[in-house]
């Protein structure tokens, strides 16, 4: 089976992880880290400015390919596709 994501076509054959993500700020200067959108939405509150959203894709070769939103909406909506394709 195959999906794409953003003109990026992946066989689900040699995908070994595949998650959405927040991203927030780490404090150190632009960096960023990804934390669970279960943690965000259940336990996060104020506490954490998210920066952007992500969908990250391991592959079997130890590549990762990251996709980024700006909102959450736009994150969901991406995820809403790959969701229909996966089917």
């Amino acid at each position: 089976m195959r999906f794409t994501i953003e003109n990026v076509t992946f066989d689900m054959a040699n995908v070994s992880r595949l998650y959405p993500a927040a991203m927030v700020r780490t404090g150190e200067g632009d960096e960023e880290t990804q934390i669970s959108l279960e943690w965000v939405d259940t336990l996060a509150g104020d506490a954490v400015e998210v920066a952007r959203y992500a969908i990250f894709i391991h592959t079997t070769d130890n590549a990762v390919s990251s996709f980024f939103y700006e909102s959450r909406e736009a994150l969901d909506i991406a995820l809403e596709d790959l969701s229909n394709q996966l089917g």
